[in-house]
Order: C-alpha cells, then structure tokens, then sequence
C-alpha cells in the first residue's frame, strides 16, 4: 500500500488488474462445461509474478525524493 501513499497509482493498480485477469481466466477455464479446458499454470504464475511487479514499482511521474529512495 505504500505505492498508493507515494502517488504511485498507475501501476499499482495495472498490477492488480494483471493479478485479477489471471486468476480470472484460470478460474474461468477451470470451471466451464468443458472437461477439455484446462488452465494453465505456468501462465498464471507469470502473470501474477508480472502483477506483482508492477504494485512494488514506481510510476515514472513519482519522482525519487517523493517516493522516498533518496
């Protein structure tokens, strides 16, 4: 949360929309009528390692000082 104090919204609500549509998806493929669909794994481990990136990130609009690394 405290990407979202330092004025870095933009990415760490990208970072959630990643995490949401992965989960989403395999939710989706693992539930549906067809017994063929499957999810896969090893995308969705990307995606929310990827989503999980994008929350600790920094936008490129925050500067340094206000984001507290110098």
């Amino acid at each position: 949360m405290d990407a979202i104090k330092q004025g870095s919204w933009r990415t760490t609500v990208a970072g959630v929309a990643a995490i949401v549509v992965a989960v989403g998806t395999a939710v989706a493929a693992l539930f549906d009528a067809d017994p063929v669909t499957v999810p896969d794994w090893g995308a969705v481990a990307a995606a929310v390692m990827a989503g999980l990136g994008l929350i600790a990130a920094r936008d490129n609009v925050v500067s340094s000082e206000r984001a507290g690394a110098k």
